[in-house]
């Protein structure tokens, strides 16, 4: 049965989506939740849910039902803007959510006990980070409070960057009233702090570019291997050096951060006296980059 390349890269991304929707479930129900630390988003609300129920109602089903309840409202408003991955997300999650607190009681197969609640939101946080990243990356997500923040945005001149921050306050403020202590909401916002960090990790990490300048007599060779052996493309500016009063070859080449050590070697070898300047750029679109999306 041959498979053609679109639906190879298909099943690719759902797979890494399924696994990073994975890891952030993994993070809530076997670090969070067991340390009643209550982070932001649908899946925060679902935990107060639970723990103000005396946890009889699962995680996963309230997620179920208030992203459910949160979609068919977009879908009215927004219209038809969420896609299968949506859907997808929510479903998985949701169903990860039972399999792991219900199904195989994760909670009772890791003695968390061994770590303190800051340590709990730490790894809990960047377990889920992580793994939303990578969802992300793939063009998936577990709906929450995104769809809640397209909505406000349609109607509101607020980012929606600032509305989910806005949301995860509120929501991990509200955790004070199932624990009644002071030291759970501090820890949810350590988890939330981290969940960020590590979520950004993720995507910038996948994403990250380089620009790199090469001034160096050898600029041709260089060029060419970086052409013939990295594949980037590589433009040749004019330039004039002030201290050498003499005209200056440079040159220019954007690349990927999987790439960057190869460029770096290639120069190296060729012109070890050559003068190289690296800087992160911030986003790179175009060909074999980003498409630029408004």
């Amino acid at each position: 049965m041959n498979i053609t390349h679109s639906k190879k890269k298909t099943i690719m991304s759902y797979i890494v989506i399924t696994f990073g929707i994975f890891l952030y479930t993994f993070g809530w129900s076997a670090f969070l939740i067991p340390s009643q630390i209550i982070g932001g988003g649908v899946s925060g609300m679902s935990s107060i849910i639970f723990f103000i129920s005396g946890e009889s109602i699962p995680v996963g089903i309230t997620n179920l039902v208030i992203n459910a309840i949160l979609f068919l409202i977009a879908l009215k408003l927004l219209g038809a803007k969420f896609g299968l991955n949506t859907i997808y997300g929510i479903l998985v999650s949701s169903g990860f959510f039972i399999l792991l607190q219900q199904g195989i009681e994760i909670q009772n197969l890791l003695d968390i006990t061994k770590f303190d609640p800051f340590m709990c939101a730490i790894i809990g946080g960047g377990l889920a980070g992580a793994g939303i990243g990578l969802a992300f990356t793939m063009g998936g997500n577990s709906g929450g409070t995104d769809i809640v923040a397209l909505i406000i945005n349609k109607y509101y001149n607020i980012s929606p960057g600032k509305v989910i921050m806005y949301l995860d306050i509120v929501i991990i403020g509200c955790s004070f009233f199932v624990s009644h202590e002071i030291e759970n909401v501090v820890y949810g916002y350590v988890q939330m702090a981290v969940m960020t960090y590590a979520l950004d990790l993720v995507i910038d990490g996948s994403k990250q570019s380089y620009q790199i300048m090469v001034f160096s007599q050898f600029t041709k060779d260089i060029a060419d291997r970086i052409g013939n052996e990295v594949g980037r493309g590589v433009t040749l500016l004019n330039g004039w050096g002030w201290f050498s009063k003499s005209d200056q070859k440079v040159l220019l080449v954007i690349a990927r951060k999987v790439d960057k050590q190869l460029i770096m070697e290639i120069i190296q070898n060729t012109d070890p006296k050559a003068f190289i300047s690296v800087a992160k750029v911030q986003g790179v679109y175009g060909k074999n980059f980003e498409k630029l999306k408004l």
